[in-house]
């Protein structure tokens, strides 16, 4: 278990073995999640600053705090420890009392230093995964994979940053033995950094897309940041495995610049790992034929519409990789977790909420678009499409190619947000009549225009970015079925 030694040593480099019988619990950034013998890491935010709360840490019991300036409010009263990893061992305290604030220069790389220190402590098998699309739902499915023969680590939730991912290294215990760590990124070499901490044997790299272009400028940069996972692992002696999308020719090119050994996955007998026969049978799940090597195994799986069939293909070439017989593989795919994003909800005349709402890019919204065409008997079709954000100068483009798919798929178009202007008018001009598409400000009139046009059972996908809180109106679509 990590100790209070090990914190002191991650952070300065010094050890203080009398620290070592001191456990420590759990990391957080939030005092409210403290409790007894936990670490507290007073991080700065735009609106909060962790050093406020570290008094109400202590309080919870947080044995330590890691702080980065001594302007500690609410400390009155209570007798704490001091080490200043700016001093030399001689000049530290010779009785650090408890609970202990360690001083560093900035509390953020003091976590992700500590992370990499408490990493290098393990000897087991690390898969990275990124891309613009999929990275959560391929993490779920990775992790329940393995999970049928070995004990997993895995990001929670979104933890997929430079905060997160520290935060997940530092839950690393001796009886894992891999951890399935998932990488967002915003801006160049944050994934490289992220793989100096985690020190992954196995990239997935799922698909390239015109995602964070108002911060990379480019889809050439794009590129060149998700191809900073494969860079990062080791040879294939080693045992560093690249597992890269092969109908994607973006991340298909990645091969050249890792070291590692390729697996390509996909759609056509050139990949390694390949499915063809694909069959969709809405909400009840997908059928396909599973091919690798010389052999070949039908998959039948609750996982919803034909592009999970990227998904389980990332999945079942991880636990391929590490050693899994197929039939585990299979298994495990066919029971995915729960955590999976695309959910289904109950709406207004027994209608069928589909709740995609996590976020939003014009390919994961196609695809959801997609899933709505699949399903087969369930009434009216209605598409409420939140804006897209962050896609820099491709926004428009991608509006309008989301609104003419919708034109095709739904009975009812309803855009919101300024953006959703583009998908709506993109959806009129491809055939939808425009009696049957709205264009609202917000999430309140999403909903009124809902409880106007909804009259009987139909399917309602709800889907845009995560700034957007769309899940709003599936809270709302929610309460109106209670109304019934």
């Amino acid at each position: 278990m990590l100790t209070l030694a090990d914190v002191v040593e991650g952070v300065s480099g010094q050890r203080i073995e009398a620290l070592a019988r001191r456990p420590v619990k759990n990391v957080v950034i939030d005092s409210r999640q403290a409790l007894r013998d936990d670490l507290f890491v007073a991080l700065p935010g735009e609106r909060v600053d962790g050093h406020d709360y570290v008094g109400h840490a202590f309080g919870r019991g947080a044995l330590a705090a890691i702080v980065h300036h001594d302007r500690v409010p609410n400390l009155e009263g209570l007798e704490v420890g001091r080490f200043d990893v700016r001093r030399a061992p001689a000049d530290q305290p010779a009785d650090l009392a408890l609970p202990l604030l360690v001083r560093v220069d900035d509390t953020l790389s003091a976590l992700q230093r500590l992370s990499a220190f408490w990493r290098a402590r393990f000897n087991l098998r690390v898969i990275g995964i990124t891309g613009s699309v999929g990275k959560t739902t391929t993490k779920e499915l990775v992790a329940q994979v393995l999970s049928m023969r070995y004990r997993v680590l895995k990001t929670e939730g979104n933890y997929n940053n430079e905060i997160g991912i520290p935060l997940t290294l530092l839950k690393l215990r001796p009886e894992h033995e891999c951890a399935v760590i998932e990488m967002g990124m915003y801006g160049l070499g944050e994934i490289a950094a992220y793989c100096r901490w985690a020190r992954p044997q196995v990239g997935v790299v799922t698909i390239v897309a015109p995602v964070h272009l108002s911060r990379l400028g480019t889809i050439e940069n794009i590129v060149k940041a998700k191809s900073e996972l494969p860079a990062a692992l080791p040879s294939e002696e080693e045992g560093g495995v690249a597992i890269l999308n092969d109908d994607d020719e973006r991340v298909r090119g990645m091969a050249a610049v890792t070291k590692a050994r390729v697996i390509n996955y996909g759609l056509t007998p050139r990949a390694d790992v390949w499915a063809d026969n694909i069959e969709s049978f809405g909400l009840d799940g997908i059928a396909f034929t599973l091919h690798y090597g010389r052999g070949s195994w039908l998959a039948k799986l609750p996982l919803i519409g034909r592009h999970s069939v990227q998904t389980a293909l990332r999945a079942a070439a991880v636990g391929l990789v590490e050693g899994m017989d197929l039939g585990d593989v299979i298994e495990g795919l066919r029971t995915p977790p729960a955590q999976l994003r695309l959910v289904v909800a109950k709406g207004p005349f027994n209608s069928l909420v589909l709740d995609d709402t996590y976020n939003a890019s014009a390919e994961s919204t196609i695809a959801a678009l997609n899933l709505l065409a699949e399903i087969e008997g369930e009434g009216p079709r209605i598409a409420v499409l939140g804006d897209m954000l962050e896609l820099g100068d491709a926004e428009k483009q991608a509006h309008d190619e989301v609104g003419c798919r919708a034109a095709l798929v739904a009975r009812y178009v309803i855009g919101v947000g300024e953006r959703s202007k583009w998908t709506c008018r993109a959806a009129i001009e491809c055939g939808a009549p425009p009696e049957r598409v709205f264009h609202v400000m917000t999430n309140g009139e999403a909903l009124e225009v809902l409880n106007d046009i909804v009259r009987e059972r139909c399917v309602i996908l709800v889907k845009g970015s995560r700034g957007m809180k769309m899940e709003e109106i599936v809270a709302g679509l929610g309460g109106l079925a209670n109304e019934d």
